[in-house]
């Protein structure tokens, strides 16, 4: 199983969302798993939302994952007032998330 990983910058939003969107969907497109590296990304609009969610929904339909990985509390409290949280396995640390990979 491959798993590629996408750095986030310090904002998810409508300026960035297509970049961002655009890199996921050529890792997934590839056949590889996602691990998304959130721990500099301090803001998530519902545009990156969107973007995470339709992510999510692409991977599944390939029997892929997308992980989460450093995420921040107001983006997880973003998470959870939107109930996206019960969408994603999400990791404090990468050696956490790595762990995890490298047991499946």
């Amino acid at each position: 199983m491959d798993w590629d990983i996408y750095k986030l910058g310090a904002e998810l939003n409508s300026y960035n969302y297509q970049e961002v969107q655009d890199g996921i969907m050529a890792i997934l497109q590839k056949g590889s798993n996602v691990v998304l590296d959130m721990t500099g990304c301090k803001y998530v609009s519902s545009m990156g939302l969107r973007v995470l969610l339709y992510s999510k929904k692409v991977a599944m339909a390939k029997e892929l994952q997308v992980y989460l990985v450093g995420v921040n509390s107001e983006v997880k409290d973003i998470m959870s007032v939107t109930g996206f949280d019960n969408f994603f396995d999400s990791f404090d640390t990468m050696e956490e998330c790595m762990e995890k990979v490298k047991n499946l």
